[in-house]
């Protein structure tokens, strides 16, 4: 057998050694144009392609997201598009749902194909945030200004009624307690899954707070950083309710990751040229034929 076909130890995953920081690479340069890490899809790859179905495949999803994401954060730093009150407030509501969503994924969803329910059920559920805006019935949204894309943000009120900030002349505003709420169930959801919670949080903030995609990219990738690395700190540390535990596995988790630093670079530094709309549309088929085919 080559040299480069290798078996894990931890997971027991059979792989070459090239496969996994291909596959990462390819997903996050699409997914973090939308603030995502693409976590999302990669569980799928490894319950579905390398048949990793343990609990621990979670952690070592989010092992994923802890090399994955800084590449992204940093850009979206570095080019003055990220709104730091808003990834604050995702990080602040996601930590403890972490913890809660490791406890859901070892007491109620350890068996395989109920796991495999679940995550469709999340898929399905993404798609139709992202790509509800675009059914017949649906109400016309103004078409988003290209010029913004790559716009840098301005805060213009910061107080723990209203968070406010402005992008090529256009203001955006929310409520930090409603962003607060939504990053607890999310964080619940993200640490069963082992995506982190910038999968879901994105679709939330650009479908129901009407908040740009470009603006809010970098908040969900920093949000997913931070609860990535709680999230693989509770499930390697806490102990599992028959004994035994389910720590990452950090080599497969790590090939993962350094495919996914150089995409998520490189998907940040294209985000702007790529549109809005397509950001999406792209994003919810992916979820879309994804949830569906857990689900059939």
């Amino acid at each position: 057998m080559s040299a480069l076909w290798w078996q894990f130890p931890v997971s027991g995953v059979e792989t070459w050694l090239w496969l996994p920081p291909l596959v990462a690479l390819a997903v996050s340069f699409f997914t973090s144009m939308g603030g995502v890490s693409g976590a999302f899809l990669l569980l799928p790859f490894q319950v579905s392609v390398l048949g990793y179905t343990a609990p621990s495949v979670s952690a070592t999803n989010l092992v994923f997201n802890i090399f994955a994401t800084p590449g992204g954060v940093w850009r979206y730093a570095r080019e003055g598009r990220m709104f730091w009150p808003l990834a604050a407030i995702i990080v602040l509501g996601t930590l403890p749902g972490i913890v809660l969503g490791y406890y859901l994924r070892v007491l109620w969803l350890p068996d395989p194909a109920r796991f495999k329910l679940f995550v469709g059920a999340v898929l399905l559920y993404l798609a139709w945030r992202l790509l509800g805006t675009y059914l017949p019935w649906a109400p016309k949204r103004p078409a988003a200004d290209p010029a913004a894309a790559g716009a840098p943000l301005a805060a213009r009120r910061l107080d723990w009624r209203r968070l406010e900030f402005a992008q090529a002349g256009r203001h955006f505003g929310f409520s930090p307690w409603a962003v607060f709420a939504l990053a607890l169930a999310v964080g619940v959801i993200g640490g069963a899954y082992g995506i982190g919670g910038g999968a879901l949080v994105a679709p939330f903030l650009v479908s129901v707070f009407r908040l740009p995609v470009h603006a809010v990219a970098g908040a969900a990738l920093a949000g997913t950083f931070a609860a990535s690395v709680l999230g693989v700190a509770a499930y390697s540390l806490l102990p599992l309710p028959g004994g035994g535990s389910a720590a990452p596995d950090w080599a497969l988790g790590s090939l993962f990751g350094l495919g996914g630093l150089a995409g998520m670079y490189l998907g940040a530094a294209c985000q702007r040229h790529v549109p809005q709309r397509a950001i999406r549309i792209g994003l919810g088929l992916l979820m879309a034929g994804l949830g569906l085919a857990y689900w059939l």
